[in-house]
């Protein structure tokens, strides 16, 4: 009984300490240390104005339903843009909803960005990412919103090439992946020129 009893106070010894250093002190460790050492990215990524409202986060992207602005990839996340209900349309390659709404999402895309009917459109402009909430756009996509948002905006092509290019991301590692031109950060330049 005695051994019974010894081995007993260890387990729940051992339980409350592993209990309060995994479930406490490291969890405060490196909350402490993110915030000390990437303050902003611990908190989000948040963008805000200058009085401090936030307007989103380059995490994460968002709806720009006007022509003035460069459009997002789209999404299938719930109602569009929904974090809680983030995932893709889990459609198949021989999906005919899936070929019947990429085949409206192109038409669309064309005649808001004045193309040929014969133009090709970069995937990402048509379809929606795995998670739904994907903040950038590929450098084909933006180039070929640029024209439109010069001539709504009354700015030289040339200016929004520029801004296109001062908000692409490189690759990953310089290697993974393609640059990306995160749209919130792109419209929001738009925005601040005068």
């Amino acid at each position: 009984m005695q051994t019974v009893l010894s081995e007993l106070r260890t387990a729940v010894v051992l339980t409350l300490l592993f209990a309060l250093l995994l479930c406490g002190v490291y969890p405060l460790a490196v909350w402490a240390g993110a915030h000390t050492l990437f303050p902003s990215r611990a908190n989000g990524s948040l963008v805000t104005d200058a009085d401090g409202t936030v307007r989103g986060s380059v995490l994460l992207g968002q709806a720009f339903r006007s022509d003035r602005y460069f459009a997002s990839r789209p999404s299938a996340a719930g109602s569009g843009y929904d974090a809680a209900a983030s995932s893709g349309t889990n459609l198949g390659p021989t999906s005919q909803k899936l070929a019947d709404s990429i085949k409206a999402a192109v038409a669309a895309y064309r005649a808001a960005n004045h193309l040929a009917p014969d133009a090709p459109i970069p995937a990402d402009a048509v379809t929606a990412s795995a998670s739904g909430l994907d903040p950038h756009i590929s450098l084909a996509n933006a180039t070929l919103q640029a024209p439109r948002i010069a001539r709504v905006r009354h700015l030289p092509l040339a200016t929004v090439t520029q801004l296109i290019a001062a908000h692409t991301d490189p690759q990953d590692l310089g290697i993974l992946g393609e640059p990306g031109v995160n749209v919130l950060l792109l419209n929001r330049a738009l925005d601040g020129i005068k």
